[in-house]
């Protein structure tokens, strides 16, 4: 299918409101191109992000679980997290988040997708991969505000978990619905 005519914006005037590690906001003054104004428009400004679905070599997804105090909540979840200036790309950040949060690693790697988690009002991407024949390779090395427990689940585990409810964050739900979507094993 034929990709729509590209229509952007111009932009008027910019400012940053706020410039923080994980709260960068960008207020912008907008002209479309059938020249109605905006005034007022913020765009909130994320690194892109990385999330893994990694199956050990016995056919196991590799999960875990973690606190979210956006939702004050604790729910099943990919392996994940953020592209650092330090990646030499977005795969070499999912390899190094798998091992840290998990200690697994290794195995074979491919692109799985990409997603936009809001491209209204925010400026990143999420690259999904997907990783096979992964085993553990050390201790899980996370940050001081990280509580990550692991979780080796079945497809059926997993699957029932999406089913269910039991993962919610939309960018790690969507890459498994395409994965039991296509796969069979």
């Amino acid at each position: 299918m034929k990709k729509p005519e590209h229509r952007p914006w111009k932009i008027l005037a910019s400012e940053y409101l706020a410039q923080r590690p994980w709260f960068t906001v960008r207020h912008e003054s907008l002209e479309l191109p059938d020249g109605t104004r905006v005034p007022d428009y913020y765009v909130l400004e994320y690194p892109d992000w990385v999330n893994i679905i990694a199956r050990t070599r016995d056919g196991r997804f590799v999960l875990i679980d973690q606190y979210r105090h956006g939702l004050q909540r604790t729910d099943y979840e990919l392996p994940a997290g953020c592209c650092e200036p330090t990646d030499a790309s977005p795969l070499a950040a999912a390899q190094r988040e798998l091992r840290e949060e998990t200690g697994y690693g290794g195995g074979t790697w491919c692109e799985w997708m990409h997603l936009a988690p809001n491209p209204s009002t925010q400026n990143n991407w999420t690259h999904c991969f997907l990783a096979t024949d992964v085993e553990r390779l050390s201790d899980q090395q996370t940050e001081a505000s990280e509580d990550i427990r692991i979780h080796l689940l079945t497809r059926n585990e997993v699957h029932a978990l999406l089913t269910e409810g039991g993962i919610i964050q939309a960018l790690m739900a969507a890459p498994l619905w395409r994965y039991f979507a296509e796969t069979t094993e």
